[in-house]
């Protein structure tokens, strides 16, 4: 039997369609192994987004919460997938960004992974600190007022960040152990 270590806690995952498959579905089931209620929340009102499976379109997931109706105050952290296509999406979506900044201002934990960090730039919340992701986004994080790292997690105050999907096992167990905290 996993361990239930985030039992009562309760995840929101904030994606799109275009989300990089393993970013997103391998860190919920990690997280609920753990005990974690986990949250996919999504702008508009689709019942499903579809994932990016390396080089072409993968499997859907299903929406639990649109992100109309999503209050960071209802969640315990916040988990951003990579992808290419679905932070491009999201860091245009004011209502998205709205949500991520309400996260940041609550102190929150919030993990980003690979281009999940790009959503972090826009709402403001790189400046002065450590950070690591995909390595094309380097530079704009780094443009952003951000100290970049090529590690596999590098934790900052509130913002956990890791850099591919190779990294999802150590990014998982970083916020399963801040949340466990």
């Amino acid at each position: 039997m996993a361990n239930k270590t985030l039992e009562g806690r309760r995840i929101a995952v904030l994606a799109t369609d275009g989300f990089e498959q393993s970013e997103l579905t391998e860190p919920k089931r990690l997280l609920e192994e753990a005990g974690a209620r986990v949250d996919v929340i999504s702008p508009g009102d689709a019942k499903a987004i579809k994932g990016w499976d390396k080089k072409d379109w993968g499997q859907s997931v299903p929406v639990d919460v649109a992100l109309g109706k999503a209050e960071a105050s209802q969640y315990d952290a916040l988990v951003l997938p990579g992808g290419v296509i679905n932070p491009d999406k999201l860091r245009i979506d004011d209502g998205a960004i709205g949500l991520i900044k309400a996260f940041g201002d609550a102190g929150k934990p919030i993990a980003a992974i690979c281009h999940g960090p790009w959503t972090l730039i826009t709402a403001g919340l790189v400046k002065g600190r450590k950070v690591t992701s995909w390595p094309s986004l380097k530079d704009d994080l780094k443009n952003a007022g951000a100290s970049w790292e090529d590690r596999e997690v590098v934790e900052d105050g509130n913002l956990i960040t890791s850099r591919k999907p190779d990294d999802i096992p150590a990014f998982a167990k970083a916020l399963i152990k801040r949340l466990a905290a």
